[in-house]
């Protein structure tokens, strides 16, 4: 079963239990992934439905630091209920050891040794790791290793 087979068959699942938050925040991810296969005229991928489930989180996750800063506990609230619904979509992500080791490999394979040289790193470690890991976490591991 694919990601949006997945989705719709929770999707249903939620109606039945009438848990309208679930169910709500699923027809917001249907909506955006049928509004991009509209776009694109053809149905979509498990990795190009990964991608629209890693940018949604990433911006419940800017809505939640918002929410967090200005004092509003129930949107925070909501917002973190919904990264949870959506995470449930995901992959496991990596752990911070597992990119160190990703890292540590991808410098050697590049031979990348300086910050100049971040963006030629980048490139070649985002693909291993895209959908398992949060970009900013990569980026941190990165700044460790490339002095």
């Amino acid at each position: 079963m694919n990601l949006s087979e997945r989705l719709n068959e929770d999707m249903k699942q939620a109606m039945k239990s009438r848990d309208k938050f679930k169910l709500s925040t699923i027809r917001m991810i249907r909506s955006t992934i049928m509004n991009l296969e509209i776009d694109l005229k053809r149905t979509l991928d498990d990795s190009e439905v990964l991608d629209i489930l890693g940018r949604e989180i990433k911006q419940r996750k800017d809505a939640l630091q918002e929410f967090e800063k200005a004092g509003r506990d129930d949107l925070s609230a909501n917002a973190k209920a919904e990264i949870e619904i959506v995470g449930q979509y995901l992959p496991a992500q990596l752990t911070e050891e597992e990119i160190k080791v990703i890292v540590q490999q991808t410098i050697h394979e590049t031979g990348a040794s300086s910050k100049a040289e971040m963006g030629k790193l980048m490139s070649a470690l985002m693909p291993k790791v895209k959908g398992l890991a949060d970009g900013k976490l990569v980026n941190q591991v990165v700044q460790q290793f490339l002095q």
